[in-house]
């Protein structure tokens, strides 16, 4: 683990402190010699999701040897043949995501989408530089109890339809809370999408918000549907993630079956009964509906708005 202190300098870049930490890297806050801030990734010793609370004290502050319990660390998903397996990463896997992540995000043109401005390594590993989003995520806009806008899910869809038009990104496959900046000013950037390795078959993604281990833009619209019963309900939907039969062929009637079981889930309205049924309705739409994509989702947002 490449450990950074306050003031330490690397890159052309001043360390100002630790900001975040995820399963499979470390996050810390920068200024270049004109005092500009930036996000600096570095990748983690190994990482592996569900594994790293059980080795690093949970704590109230954020700090590089504990987690924070605001934090729900995405997984390492390998898909094979016979379905996924979820494991760790060792550093040199770590490294070559930190890296594709940089070129991906380099590709990238968006307001909505946090911006890379440089790659280099240091001590042999990987550092990308990021924008640094000034605000607070949607998981402590949750914890803090602030009002929740539904027209910040609307301008996430309406962003990732835009990139997914344009040819810039498929998919962000990882949305959640943590992944989410609300700015000062109300708009809204997306971080951390979720690192690919399309050839070898690996994604991090956090199964909680895509239970069905999807690499398409559906998984998004999942991650929403289940981020809206989160906020309206004060639970997740499903518990025993990720769905025990993803990434496999489906069709069977052994698997359909087991997808319509696991996709059973409490509805909004049974725990919380001040739920608009039209939300309800837009919940159920993003978890069970197949075809149900970013198109159908922004229609029903902006339904939904004109009559509230």
């Amino acid at each position: 683990m490449i450990k950074l202190e306050a003031g330490e300098r690397l890159g052309g870049y001043r360390v100002v402190e630790f900001i975040a930490r995820g399963g499979f890297s470390l996050v810390y806050l920068a200024e270049d010699p004109s005092g500009q801030k930036y996000a600096l990734k570095v990748g983690d010793v190994a990482g592996g999701g569900r594994y790293v609370t059980r080795f690093l004290e949970i704590t109230s502050a954020r700090k590089p040897e504990g987690i924070s319990p605001d934090e729900t660390p995405a997984e390492a998903i390998f898909f094979r043949q016979d379905g996924v397996r979820i494991d760790f990463l060792d550093v040199h896997e770590i490294d070559d995501l930190i890296q594709s992540e940089a070129q991906l995000l380099g590709s990238v043109n968006s307001p909505n989408l946090v911006t890379v401005h440089d790659c280099f390594v240091h001590e042999g590993r990987p550092i990308a530089v990021m924008e640094h989003v000034r605000g607070k995520t949607l998981r402590e806009k949750i914890r803090a109890l602030e009002g929740i806008r539904l027209n910040w899910f609307l301008t996430v869809v309406r962003a990732l339809k835009k990139l997914e038009a344009g040819g810039q990104l498929e998919y962000h496959g990882d949305l959640k809370p943590e992944n989410i900046i609300i700015k000062p000013s109300g708009s809204v950037v997306m971080v951390d999408p979720a690192m690919r390795a399309d050839e070898r078959g690996v994604i991090t993604t956090t199964p909680h918000y895509n239970p069905l281990l999807l690499r398409e833009s559906k998984a998004d619209v999942m991650g929403i549907g289940v981020m809206l019963y989160e906020i309206l309900t004060g639970v997740l939907p499903f518990d025993e993630v990720p769905w025990q039969y993803a990434g496999r062929e489906q069709g069977g009637e052994v698997e359909r079956l087991s997808l319509s079981y696991f996709l059973s889930y409490p509805p909004p309205r049974d725990l919380n009964p001040n739920t608009p049924q039209a939300l309800a309705r837009i919940v159920y739409r993003c978890l069970t509906v197949p075809d149900y994509g970013l198109s159908e989702l922004e229609d029903d947002l902006v339904d939904f708005l004109r009559k509230e």
